[in-house]
């Protein structure tokens, strides 16, 4: 019930893609990266589609004793510990639940998890393009780059970037990490400039369930490596 609806919000991407699928079959690559520019954006106005995370994976030290500082919440899909003075929401995947303030103003993180191959559900065509799990859709998500939209499959990962990544501030000095721990793996997208900080989290684990965690830092008190002691904690619950 709660992929059907997720599927409500990405009717725009589709409809999207169809457009695209016209203009691929009768005109070249430069002419997609240009329709993608006009629909969505381009390098200028949104920065992040063209960047891509650094080639090394990051593998932070968990700082054990700021672990013990922080409060375990636990939700339907999912738990994780996090730091007193944030508020803590678990909602579906939602361009505007991404892009909206919350109210007050107030620091806050925001979870989602998915389920081992969710995503392959949500978009079944992917799979011709061997695209078998959350890792490589989120692989192919992360690397996507308008630069190098030379394809069908191209566009529909360029379009899914826009719509993936919420607010992390100003995108011109962002940066897109790989990093590594324990039995975790994924992404991170953020930028830390006073006076606030946006890291948004994208984690995979070995049996490949998906959490997505966006942290709001009013304030700018967390350092990155808060942040990976953070979703070091993340745990599904069956």
């Amino acid at each position: 019930m709660k992929i059907k609806r997720s599927r409500k919000y990405i009717t725009g991407v589709i409809a999207l893609s169809f457009a695209l699928a016209f203009v691929i079959k009768f005109a070249g690559p430069s002419i997609l990266r240009q329709y993608i520019s006009y629909g969505i954006g381009d390098c200028k106005t949104i920065p992040i589609l063209c960047m891509q995370p650094e080639e090394k994976i990051f593998t932070p030290e968990i700082n054990n004793e700021y672990l013990g500082t922080l409060v375990e919440q636990t939700f339907p899909r999912m738990s994780i510990s996090v730091p007193r003075g944030f508020n803590l929401i678990q909602e579906l995947i939602k361009k505007t639940y991404y892009k909206k303030r919350h109210p007050n103003h107030k620091a806050a993180i925001y979870l989602l998890p998915q389920k081992p191959n969710d995503f392959i559900k949500l978009y079944p065509d992917v799979q011709k393009q061997g695209v078998r799990d959350n890792h490589e859709f989120i692989r192919r998500l992360m690397n996507a780059c308008l630069d190098k939209v030379d394809n069908l499959t191209d566009a529909f990962f360029i379009i899914m970037k826009s719509v993936f990544t919420p607010d992390i501030g100003n995108q011109k000095i962002a940066k897109m990490i790989k990093f590594k721990i324990g039995d975790k793996e994924g992404f991170i997208n953020y930028t830390m400039a006073k006076p606030d900080n946006y890291f948004d989290c994208n984690i995979l684990d070995t049996k490949g369930n998906f959490f997505k965690v966006y942290i709001k830092d009013t304030g700018a008190r967390l350092g990155l490596n808060n942040v990976f002691t953070i979703i070091s904690t993340v745990k599904p619950i069956e």
